[in-house]
């Protein structure tokens, strides 16, 4: 049977665009939809401007604490409109790059809704119908947010980037690593912000002495963070929204953010036409190769719902291609992936919480809680942790974690260590680099309580 195409991508994310141009690299014929911005949630609406954010509300910290090293800082003030302008030129020309990165492999791109009308064929929200040998479905995730009274007065983590003036007084909604790391941008920026988290400590699935060390700080910080809270109503006021939670008090905010979590966009995609299986959240659920219950559909990143970090995306979109193009089984490996959290402090991490562990075997854990040299003459109390998660009967090191600054830049090259399976012999006998606060990494000796 003759195709208009051998694989169709649904979605212009990070990783159905590098499957997208790694598959037309092999001479495939190629065609990606996207329906609207190419570059997906990472770069248009996610990490990316996230991260330039952070780096922007970090400066109100380094102004403070120069003066402990003898500058004399004048009258410092914040922009957001030329801050969300500066973002806006960059964010362009990402999305630029990747068009042309695509185009440039030779696969055919439309700025169109596609949508699955059976096992080979997608329609386009321009009409346009094709034929396809596989389809692959990387349509990523989507904010959601509960069906509370005034819900139409909030925003989500899409929106926050393109608001036009600063909110002063800000409540986030949420406890996840998206509402936490809202929270210490708009803190860093001057705004007034109040987080609420229904849970009882926030950061849920991350060793427990990070949850609530990384809480502690926030706080430390000028974060109004309160747990076992959740919002009840909201009202738009003259005054702005009138918050009433679910202890019956109330709070008046210029803008709610609800960072409650994501689901996966398959909602009216027409995978039930396929005969693909949906998970409870509506998540396309595949095999350890990525494929679907329909041999000709695949799926890759946040709409599985597997591990729901963009590099994941990325690392399954060029295991699809080496399955399926190249012909040689592949199947990606989420296994200890390494993670950072831009928090205020930051947090990197990988392999298991303290927790968990035990849970698994018996294990020493190795901790240091200690002020960086950075923060001394600062005249700051902000501390750093460190932490390793030892197997007592292997002594493998079976998780390490980091808070403070830089830490996602000293997760990465743990996580190499620990993907090889290093042991705490192998953390010990690497010599340290000082001074450093890297080097409490490898100069841990005696285990807590021992």
């Amino acid at each position: 049977m003759s195709f208009d195409y051998d694989l169709f991508v649904i979605g212009g994310g990070s990783g159905g665009v590098r499957a997208g141009r790694l598959a037309a690299g092999t001479g495939a014929k190629v065609g990606l939809a996207e329906e609207f911005r190419m570059g997906g949630t990472c770069v248009i609406r996610g990490c990316v401007p996230k991260k330039l954010m952070v780096y922007a509300s970090s400066y109100a910290e380094a102004f403070e604490d120069a003066k402990g090293y003898g500058w004399s800082v004048g009258e410092t003030s914040f922009d957001w409109k030329k801050l969300i302008a500066a973002k806006d030129v960059e964010i362009t020309r990402l999305e630029a790059i990747y068009a042309k990165n695509l185009g440039a492999a030779g696969a055919d791109q439309f700025d169109a809704r596609a949508d699955v009308v059976d096992a080979h064929t997608v329609k386009l929200s321009s009409g346009e119908i094709f034929s396809a040998k596989h389809i692959l479905v990387a349509t990523g995730g989507t904010p959601f947010v509960p069906d509370i009274e005034g819900h139409e007065h909030v925003i989500s983590s899409n929106d926050i980037f393109n608001l036009k003036e600063q909110p002063k007084r800000f409540l986030v909604v949420g406890g996840g690593y998206i509402a936490c790391e809202f929270a210490g941008i708009m803190n860093g920026l001057g705004s007034e912000v109040t987080q609420y988290y229904r849970g009882v400590q926030v950061l849920r699935g991350f060793d427990a002495e990070v949850q609530n060390f990384v809480a502690d700080e926030m706080r430390g910080k000028g974060i109004d963070l309160q747990v076992g809270t959740d919002v009840q109503s909201i009202v738009k006021t003259d005054d702005g929204l009138l918050v009433t939670n679910t202890h019956g008090k109330t709070l008046v905010v210029d803008q709610v953010l609800y960072a409650t979590g994501r689901v996966p966009s398959t909602d009216g995609l027409g995978l039930e036409n396929a005969g693909v299986k949906l998970g409870r959240k509506g998540e396309v659920l595949v095999d350890g190769y990525s494929q679907t219950n329909i041999p000709s559909i695949y799926a890759v990143g946040d709409v599985t719902d597997r591990v729901n970090l963009t590099p994941v995306a990325i690392v399954e979109g060029s295991a699809f291609v080496d399955t399926v193009f190249h012909g040689v089984p592949t199947q990606p490996d989420h296994e200890m992936i390494a993670t950072a959290v831009f928090t205020q402090p930051e947090i990197g991490t990988v392999g298991m919480g303290e927790e968990e562990a035990r849970t698994c075997e018996d294990i020493d854990v190795y901790k240091s809680v200690f002020r960086p040299m950075a923060h001394i003459l600062a005249g700051k109390s902000e501390r750093m942790l460190m932490k390793l998660i030892v197997s007592k009967a292997s002594n493998k090191v079976l998780g390490c974690h980091i808070v403070g600054h830089a830490a996602g830049e000293m997760i990465q090259l743990a996580g190499v260590a620990l993907k090889m399976g290093a042991t705490k012999e192998d953390f010990d006998r690497t010599m340290a680099i000082h001074p450093t606060a890297a080097e409490e990494l490898v100069t841990m000796k005696v285990p807590v309580g021992g």
